[in-house]
């Protein structure tokens, strides 16, 4: 039965172009080709999970104790490092499991991003409101690439150069900032919130991306299955 589940069923081509994209391949088969025999996928994908629902847990923290955000760092660290490596340890060892591990992984990232998202907003060093607004076109855009890859058969992993890995890399940029200099920052002769600006960039940068890439797969698509 489970042989007749899978049959037919085709991998979609992954697209990582982002910027840190041949640096972190390097690395992560360097990581993969050590790691001892009892480090298994599995064990990576919770291991991620784990990071991204503590640094979430760590922003919420940092809203009474600002070290907090340097334990959220640790976290994204550990995210990073379960988060991507599991896939690559699969492929080195070749125990690929295509539709266990694409579920496994985009449904804990799903849970994963929400604590984030909402340890974020429950931080005091960004609004609620930009905290909803980043989750919600999050999940907007991860649905648009859930749909393209079956529908097309690419998932991105990057978009216009950017990946998860060059977002932690600027939320521990902002920790480190916000530790070290405090949560305010001027634009335009006014003072915001750190996080708040860059929440708003992030609202504005997926929604862009969101509608030039639903309407790049729909022109596909159409042209595809253009009907007599």
């Amino acid at each position: 039965m489970g042989k007749e589940a899978g049959a037919g069923f085709r991998d979609a081509h992954r697209d990582q172009s982002s910027l840190l994209a041949p640096l972190e391949k390097r690395l992560l088969l360097w990581f993969a080709h050590h790691m001892p025999a009892w480090v298994s996928s599995d064990l990576l994908t919770i291991l991620g999970f784990l990071g991204m629902c503590m640094a979430g847990v760590c922003y919420w923290m940092a809203s009474w104790d600002r070290r907090g955000l340097l334990g959220a760092i640790l976290c994204l660290i550990v995210n990073w490092f379960g988060d991507s490596l599991d896939g690559t340890i699969a492929r080195v060892r070749n125990r690929q499991r295509p539709r266990y591990g694409f579920y496994v992984d985009h449904i804990t990232d799903t849970f994963g991003s929400f604590f984030l998202i909402g340890g974020l907003g429950l931080s005091g060093y960004m609004a609620e409101w930009v905290a909803v607004g980043m989750l919600l076109l999050f999940f907007m855009l991860s649905i648009q690439s859930y749909l393209a890859a079956y529908a097309i058969g690419t998932f991105q992993l990057s978009f216009w150069r950017f990946s998860p890995t060059e977002i932690r890399v600027l939320l521990i940029a902002g920790n480190i900032a916000l530790y070290l200099r405090g949560p305010m920052a001027h634009l335009f002769g006014r003072q915001y919130r750190l996080f708040d600006v860059g929440g708003v960039i992030a609202i504005a940068g997926m929604a862009i991306m969101l509608v030039y890439f639903s309407i790049r797969n729909t022109i596909t698509l159409y042209n595809a299955e253009r009907l007599p």
